[in-house]
């Protein structure tokens, strides 16, 4: 019980003190216009009460993420606290801020852009198809699940569901930010938060009753409790497997949706800092969850390998155990309802990216669907794919899109003439984390599968040559004495 106080405490201390060391290291000025206001059109480019625009940041961010990640990671065992803790306070949640602190201060940009105008066209081109596919793999994959179990409960076709969530998501994607999203998806942000609650007031209730027994982290507990520890090594999979919760590249895709509403920079801190905090939050409730109420780590693994169960399963157990019919309700509405409006919002993001690619108007319904009918064709397409192909190409792209934009925040405050290590340094640990994933994976997560040493060697050389080659492009940009004029 007490690790999971402590943990919940320091995230809660991470916003209040981290936070505002951020927020006040950036600058935030809340004497500069917003995109809200200086590029109003009533579209995408709409000014909303911050309660509003953090709720919908947050189920943006969120879906189902922090909780089947989290649920996964709990079979590594207690090292997941640390992770999801330390990763939140010091990475997440400063990615997740000047993703959106840097898009407002660039007219609301797509990080396609963001990331070009910092690191190089390049890398901008990359990104542009790189954050582009992953949006819509995001998209497939929060369409497949739902359809799947919503066809099981309706004993219905599984084709007939996905017509049914993608004529949603057109719609969703095609009106007004204020007209859907900004009315409805603040109440399945509220409730995703209450669940979390629900969950971990329930589990407190149990652990001082004494019908729960709650992990502890202690030096025994230091080490992978995986089923199949040979394949899925703590270092890097645990940190590939929680990304929501922890760092998750996806969360810059979102937030320029979100910078495009917001009235004031200084709300930046409670908008991107503090819901990635909520979400860390919700995947420790949901990580000592699993592990509770399996027995501990050892439990869980049993239950999700040798039973064969998935997240989704032990959600519903977890829920109508310890809340009943309302837990049961709250089951449904997080494993359907939240992933069909995170799959949206990253059809959305994916219609504004491509927009900015090619400069294109959006004030017209019939220019947007120019856009959104050839994109919702291709995720059309895909989800006639196996659910788990998509899923395994997700964890790694979602990182290493965290990555780029770690070194594209770092950059930033070098040509602003600030120290960049808060983001040199993540950037270069996620480097390596990265890397070493590709090496040492199995090839059934898109690994090479490579002895674990050699893996992890080539990732942490990878980590330092890419911090020297930033050091040495830094000494360059300083020597022609480039200085960045917002």
């Amino acid at each position: 019980m007490w690790t999971f106080l402590i943990s919940i405490s320091a995230l809660i201390l991470g916003f209040i003190v981290y936070g505002k060391f951020v927020e006040r290291f950036f600058g935030a000025d809340d004497s500069r216009k917003t995109p809200a206001y200086a590029k109003s059109d009533g579209v995408d480019f709409s000014p909303m009460p911050t309660w509003k625009v953090f709720t919908i940041e947050f189920l943006n961010i969120a879906g189902l993420g922090p909780i089947f990640g989290a649920i996964l990671g709990a079979m590594y065992g207690p090292m997941a606290y640390v992770w999801i803790v330390l990763g939140c306070i010091f990475m997440g949640a400063v990615h997740d801020y000047f993703s959106g602190m840097l898009s407002i201060r660039n007219g609301g940009a797509s990080i396609p852009e963001i990331v070009g105008k910092y690191l190089g066209p390049g890398f901008k081109n990359f990104l542009r198809l790189f954050s582009l596919l992953l949006l819509i793999f995001v998209g497939v994959a929060f369409v497949s699940g739902p359809a799947g179990l919503l066809a099981k409960l309706s004993n219905g076709g599984l084709s007939i569901w996905l017509y049914v969530i993608f004529a949603y998501y057109l719609i969703a994607t095609l009106l007004p930010i204020n007209k859907i999203i900004g009315r409805i998806y603040p109440f399945f942000g509220a409730t995703l938060i209450i669940m979390a609650l629900a969950i971990g007031g329930a589990m407190l209730f149990g652990s001082f009753t004494g019908t729960v027994q709650m992990p502890e982290l202690s030096a025994s507990s230091f080490a992978n409790f995986h089923h199949h520890p040979t394949e899925n090594i703590l270092f890097p999979m645990l940190f590939i497997v929680i990304s929501c919760g922890a760092l998750s590249g996806f969360h810059s895709t979102q937030a320029p949706m979100m910078a495009r509403t917001i009235k004031k920079e200084s709300h930046g801190r409670y908008v991107f800092y503090g819901a990635m905090i909520a979400e860390g939050i919700v995947a420790i409730i949901w990580a000592t969850a699993a592990m509770s109420f399996f027995g501990g780590a050892e439990g869980l693994n049993s239950t999700m390998q040798v039973a064969g169960h998935d997240p989704a399963w032990v959600v519903n157990e977890i829920s109508v155990a310890w809340l009943g019919t309302i837990g049961a309700l709250f089951a449904v509405i997080g494993v359907i309802a939240c992933p069909i409006t995170t799959g949206d919002t990253a059809f959305r993001s994916a219609r504004l990216t491509i927009a900015d690619v090619f400069n294109y108007d959006q004030s017209s319904i019939k220019k947007r669907l120019i856009i959104s009918i050839p994109l919702f064709a291709i995720g059309f397409i895909l989800s006639q794919l196996e659910f788990a192909t998509i899923w395994k190409y997700l964890g790694l792209s979602n990182q290493i899109l965290a990555v780029i934009v770690l070194w594209t925040g770092a950059m930033y405050l070098t040509k602003v003439k600030k120290p960049h290590w808060i983001l040199s340094l993540p950037a270069t640990f996620m480097t390596i984390v990265c890397v070493a994933y590709v090496f040492v994976a199995p090839n059934k997560n898109g690994g090479l599968a490579l002895e674990s040493n050699l893996g992890l060697q080539i990732g942490l050389g990878a980590g330092v040559l890419s911090l020297w080659l930033f050091l040495y492009r830094i000494y360059k940009i300083r020597g022609r004495n480039e200085v960045l004029v917002e």
